[in-house]
């Protein structure tokens, strides 16, 4: 449904080494040859996994880090294999005998549902990234990784996670997959996973945080609260990327304005971006274009809407004309859609006159669109444009680089079936798990990354949500907010990737504790 959605080496030349391919091979085949001899005095299935070691540049830095591609077994009560969940882990090597434990431990994926980590891993915060024209935008194939300067092994390990059905994560029994598809089961399951991983490796005094992108905010923020209760493991930090916790600021519908006021200031901003607007707003810059947007939307659009029918007919007629101002739209358009104009609707409708359609992951991407007069988006570009790029590179980089041989298909994108919301009658909303995290474990730092191009969660929803946080004033404190002039998956944009390193990295090394 969203992000479905998003430093390993080039030569020596370039300041990064791995080992020989038969070297790391051998490492990964004695490791695997010990763990299957351990397994087997406990007649257990031994894990499967690969370990080869590397080396790369960050800030001009040498790091040295072992890499480890795994299938670690989830199991019930009774010590039977329920699935097995595929992970990929980066720790940098000690330098001058330093335990590793000291170093933050950061656990990442994505969204979807349904969506497994690559988009992060591969854009923002592995080794390697794959390699986009300026700006981030779509180059033909074949597809290349560039090393990943901006990646975030200088500051904190990384464990990249694939929810069961993703990545190369199953259910044991195909028929029970269902079983880990739902808010609460997702939950549960990453929750055990990293319960296992911390034990088996050591990791219960590092300092831990969680980065989530999309429906992985919302995963983030269910699991601060099943990994508290559970297994008593309070984080140090949590980072949203693309924040989705309360899905009623997000899913419109009869009955539901909210979405209508919180997606206003994107449009405005699509609109900006692609000179829709009047020429006077036109001639702004976007930061001044956004603060107008929002004041009109909370308040004269916002008791329009509220009103409803009852609105007087001359302040219908000057609202409309005054959201077709902001949002480049035409005033007949804007009072046809009853002054609620979807997302589908506004990015079928924008660029209609050039026959193109706007980008819901990232408005500043378009495509030629078949029907012309199609009522809403026929596909979305911005996610065209990317998704072979990211799912190509890394079939080829986990087999070749990490050496994790899997004839199983890859799930980039899964589909889960219907997801269990427990949310009956209801919007799902886990910004209140959020509020007792922060209230139980009052040294909790949050981080808020958001795109102002984005249009699967639009920034005004996120400052909207957090303002209504149910936690004690003097907890906003813990809160950080950055923005960035790109969209959905901002660290496409090379500036905003730069940006978005030196932000998580003050807060990871903010939010460690004491040194």
């Amino acid at each position: 449904m969203f992000s479905r959605l998003l430093c390993l080496a080039v030569i020596s030349v370039l300041g990064v080494r791995s080992l020989p391919a038969e070297e790391s091979k051998k490492e990964s085949k004695e490791s695997g040859a010990k763990a299957e001899e351990k397994s087997d005095a406990k007649d257990e299935k031994p894990e499967k996994r690969s370990q080869t070691r590397h080396g790369m540049t960050i800030g001009g830095q040498k790091v040295d880090y072992t890499a480890i591609a795994g299938l670690m077994a989830l199991k019930d009560a009774e010590g039977k294999p329920t699935a097995e969940i595929f992970y990929i882990a980066y720790t940098k090597d000690s330098v001058g005998g330093a335990p590793a434990v000291a170093r933050p431990l950061t656990f990442s994926f994505n969204g979807g549902p349904g969506s497994s980590s690559v988009w992060m891993h591969m854009g923002l915060l592995g080794p390697k990234r794959v390699k986009l024209a300026a700006g981030g935008f779509a180059v033909p194939p074949p597809y290349e990784l560039v090393e990943n300067e901006y990646c975030l092994l200088d500051e904190t390990d990384l464990v990249f996670i694939d929810p069961v059905s993703t990545g190369y994560s199953r259910a044991t029994k195909p028929d029970e997959a269902k079983n880990f598809h739902g808010v609460n089961e997702d939950a549960r399951s990453i929750g055990e996973f990293i319960r296992l991983y911390v034990t088996k490796h050591s990791r219960w005094p590092s300092p831990k945080f969680l980065i989530g992108e999309s429906y992985g905010t919302t995963r983030a923020a269910a699991l601060s609260g099943e990994l508290l209760e559970s297994h008593r493991m309070n984080l140090n930090g949590i980072m949203l990327v693309s924040t989705v916790l309360n899905f009623q600021t997000i899913w419109g519908g009869e009955g539901n304005d909210l979405p209508h006021v919180l997606y206003l200031p994107s449009f405005a901003a699509a609109a900006w971006y692609h000179k829709k607007l009047a020429p006077e707003l036109q001639a702004k810059p976007l930061a001044d274009v956004l603060e107008e947007a929002e004041a009109f939307a909370s308040g004269p659009y916002n008791r329009a809407l509220l009103v409803g029918a009852a609105l007087p007919a001359a302040e219908r007629a000057s609202i409309a004309k005054q959201m077709a101002r902001l949002t480049g739209l035409q005033e007949s358009f804007v009072d046809a859609a009853n002054l609620r104009v979807s997302l589908s609707r506004f990015n079928a409708e924008l660029l209609r006159d050039r026959r193109l359609v706007l980008g819901r992951f990232d408005c500043r991407y378009t495509s030629a669109v078949r029907d012309p007069l199609s009522d809403g988006a026929e596909r979305d570009p911005s996610a065209d444009a990317v998704f072979s790029a990211f799912a190509s590179t890394f079939q080829h980089y986990v087999r070749n680089d990490l050496n994790f041989e899997e004839d199983r298909p890859y799930n980039v994108l899964a589909n889960v079936g219907r997801w269990n919301w427990s949310a009956e009658n209801r919007f799902a909303d886990v910004s209140g798990t959020l509020a007792e995290s922060l209230s139980t474990n009052p040294f909790l730092k949050v981080h808020v990354s958001s795109g102002f191009f984005d249009m699967a969660t639009p920034y005004f929803a996120s400052r909207y949500t957090f303002n209504h946080l149910t936690v004690h004033p003097d907890l906003f404190k813990n809160i950080t907010h950055d923005t960035y002039t790109a969209g959905h998956m901002m660290y496409l944009n090379l500036p905003d990737l730069k940006k978005q390193k030196s932000d998580l990295a003050k807060f990871i090394r903010g939010a460690s504790g004491p040194k």
